[in-house]
């Protein structure tokens, strides 16, 4: 077979050099040809028409030698389900993705794909077609049960030194995909191996890692894993695969391959530059954020590609409305790429509100609101030069009630957002967002509109395997539902250059740079009474560097200050004027406030067992056996100025303090009173009963060992008077006891 990877490669820049990791196996070993199943030859009727018609899927076909002389004045590729070629069949776009009427061909290979819904099952013939004069130019007949190429399963391995896996799947002449594969990685010299006999030997082949390494095997755990055979080599002439110590020659486990599979050639078979099917488009340049996708039958495979930080996530998805890009509503997909353990994530989320899930409300997993609902399948997780890879397949039409159906007809609205991720692996504020309509056409044809890589390898270098995957899973029941509910699994893609590990990261929240809050002293205020309310958690220099914890977008305001420490004497009475929100059906302006032994909160949406391990000092009313919140009244936010700079540009809390006003809805405040005692901890924390990390410490003090100064000036969020100019720092300064009646908005959103 004539070799045509070196002509792919060399389109693809700096992707030449990753090629060569190819090159390493010792002993060539020539195969066939072979397009697939040979389904028959065109009819030679008008034009020159002529070429051998090959089934290399049930919706690709491949032409060997496909001839037309480009003279008719409109001939397209048609396919029907009637006896014969007629006009009311469907068109099928060109080898380039094109439906302008046909060029000349001079003995050609092409590969065609035929439109969504449509397989060789339900046609009948293939057609060079002139709509012009509704001519048949030539045309082969598909037989009646044909049956095309697929992926095939075999055994799992089981064998020595924990070698086990999943049955192991063979995707297309060239590409192994071995699910949930362990190894124990304590042999010295063990490689994935194939060879043409029933039974490894030496005599066998050695196969590149998921990353392209020939080197001995590290330690697996149920990662499931995609391996491409080294150059012309097929499944064709091999009888087994399994890992083999090399040094020692024993065999640690093995599968027998039968012969004569039915399944599809590799796209390097087909001489198909995997580049030339994928779409690109740059979501957001300043942080290298793009999305790629192929539409693969009846599901379409997106990849995500950015650079984040630690503990960041990516999230790309649909809009509620096609031609507007809202949040509200989304369909969306949650990725990223554990730094410290290369595990990957793709999750299906609801975005039913602006606020964290809590209690299947909020921007929530799939799974968390309704069980069966998760529409993702985990395909790919890499680290590579830094940047996250996350690739992943959903059916085009929506699963479920929660789903968006995308669109291959027309253009629709997308929405998209990268932020932290909170305690529980789940979604924080959006730090970066759409802000504008941005829409994209999934079905269009084939274009590439990011930047590509000159000499080195970029993020794009995983294209190639992107693309195989997506095709070869076009047809493919027994690989799409193979671990279809199985997110937690770290799964790894062939890549031809293998990325280096990075160091363990440290934890998402740095505590660095920290605002200084000035705490609320024993001795203030004189009352007991202290006002609660929502704000800004204050960038990175506010909640997550106070508290080592990520945060939503908002946390609790006491007296104006962003989470302070409250210090408080046991046997006296405190009063907090809640205005937390009182609107339980949207869990985003919903915020009870209770004060609780327990750092996290969310105590309503604990497990029993959770629940038994922490103590509730304040804010609740136990009943027969359950506990209901009371701290709830009307919201009152703390909003940013828009036209000031955002929270990370100021040096201080008190610079940034200055550029907040309240905004209440109508209503009353709620009120809870506590008097901790000689019972209650040295150290409890104010919090929110439906959402966790909103709060902070508060200090039990046996007595009051701080002097009070001999006079107090109260500072307000409000703008400072023209004749004094405030200080920057609030390290002095009295707490703010805020008039909870200045301003009424009763349409204010968080």
């Amino acid at each position: 077979m004539r070799s045509r990877s070196s002509s792919s490669s060399t389109s693809r820049g700096g992707y030449l050099g990753l090629v060569t990791l190819f090159l390493l196996l010792a002993t060539h070993v020539s195969s066939e040809e072979y397009y697939g199943k040979l389904i028959g030859k065109l009819s030679e009727l008008h034009h020159g028409v002529s070429g051998e018609v090959y089934a290399v899927d049930g919706r690709t076909l491949f032409i060997k030698d496909f001839t037309y002389d480009g003279q008719g004045p409109a001939a397209y590729f048609y396919a029907g389900n009637s006896m014969t070629p007629i006009t009311n069949g469907f068109k099928i776009r060109d080898e380039r993705g094109m439906s302008a009427p046909l060029k000349r061909y001079r003995k050609k290979g092409i590969t065609l794909t035929l439109p969504e819904r449509k397989t060789l099952n339900n046609i009948k013939w293939f057609s060079v077609w002139c709509d012009d004069f509704s001519v048949n130019f030539g045309d082969v007949k598909i037989p009646r049960n044909f049956d095309y190429p697929k992926p095939q399963k075999l055994a799992g391995l089981n064998g020595v030194h924990g070698v086990s896996s999943e049955p192991i799947v063979i995707v297309d002449a060239q590409t192994l995909l071995i699910p949930s594969f362990s190894y124990d990685g304590e042999a010295p010299d063990a490689k994935f191996w194939v060879g043409s006999g029933a039974y490894p030997s030496p005599q066998g082949h050695r196969v590149p890692d998921e990353n392209g390494k020939i080197t001995p095997l590290r330690r697996y755990d149920r990662k499931t894993i995609v391996l491409t055979l080294p150059k012309d080599l097929t499944v064709f002439q091999l009888g087994h695969f399994g890992v083999w110590c090399e040094a020692f020659t024993v065999d640690f486990g093995h599968v027998k391959i039968p012969q004569s599979l039915n399944v599809p050639p590799s796209l390097k078979m087909l001489g198909v530059s995997p580049q030339s099917k994928l779409n690109c488009e740059v979501l957001e340049d300043n942080l290298a954020f793009e999305v790629r996708w192929a539409v693969a039958g009846d599901s379409i495979v997106f990849q995500l590609v950015s650079k984040l930080d630690a503990g960041q996530y990516m999230s790309f998805g649909l809009s509620a409305n096609p031609q507007r890009s809202v949040m509200i509503g989304g369909d969306i997909v949650v990725a990223w790429v554990d730094k410290e353990t290369l595990q990957g994530y793709a999750i299906d989320y609801f975005l039913d509100a602006k606020s964290q899930c809590s209690g299947g409300r909020g921007s929530c997993p799939d799974i968390r609101i309704q069980e069966n609902t998760n529409s993702i399948r985990l395909l790919n997780a890499a680290m590579v030069n830094g940047y996250s890879i996350v690739t992943y397949q959903r059916p085009l039409i929506a699963s479920d009630e929660l789903d968006r159906q995308i669109l291959t007809n027309g253009s629709q609205a997308i929405i998209w957002g990268i932020g932290p991720l909170n305690e529980r692996n789940e979604v924080s504020f959006h730090t970066h967002y759409l802000k504008t309509d941005k829409f994209i056409e999934f079905g269009r044809a084939p274009s590439w509109n990011c930047p590509m890589p000159d000499t080195e390898p970029s993020p794009t270098q995983t294209i190639d395997n992107f693309d195989k995957i997506s095709n070869s899973n076009s047809n493919s029941n027994s690989i799409n539902n193979n671990n279809n509910n199985n997110n937690k699994q770290d799964v790894a893609i062939t890549t031809r250059r293998p990325p280096s590990r990075l160091p363990a990261t440290p934890a998402p929240a740095a505590t660095k740079d920290a605002w200084e809050i000035p705490p609320i002293q024993c001795y203030e205020p004189e009352d007991g009474v202290f006002y609660a309310q929502m704000g800004p958690t204050g960038g990175k220099h506010g909640y997550p560097a106070i508290t080592g914890h990520v945060g939503w977008g908002i946390s609790w305001y006491i007296n104006g200050l962003l989470i302070p420490e409250i210090n408080v004497i046991r046997g006296k009475t405190y009063t907090f004027v809640v205005e937390g929100g009182d609107d339980s059906e949207i869990p985003a302006r919903y915020h009870p406030f209770y004060i609780t032994d327990d750092s996290v909160g969310g105590y309503q949406h604990k497990t029993p067992e959770e629940k038994a391990k922490v103590k509730i000092f304040a804010g609740v009313q136990r009943q027969r056996g359950s506990v209901r919140a009371i701290g709830v009244g009307r919201l009152c936010n703390w909003i940013p100025d828009e036209d000031q700079p955002s929270a990370d540009e100021f040096s201080s809390f008190g610079a940034y303090q200055r550029t907040l006003s309240l905004k209440c809805d109508h209503g009353e405040p709620g009120v809870v009173t506590w008097t901790p005692d000689e019972n209650t901890p040295d150290t409890v924390y104010y919090q929110c009963f439906t959402h966790r990390f909103l709060g902070w410490k508060i200090n039990v003090l046996d007595s009051c060992d701080v002097a009070a100064p001999s006079e107090t000036h109260e500072i307000y969020a409000s703008a400072p008077s023209s004749q004094q100019e405030p200080s920057d720092d609030l390290e002095s300064a009295g707490s703010i006891n805020v008039n909870t009646k200045i301003v009424s908005n009763s349409t204010m959103e968080i």
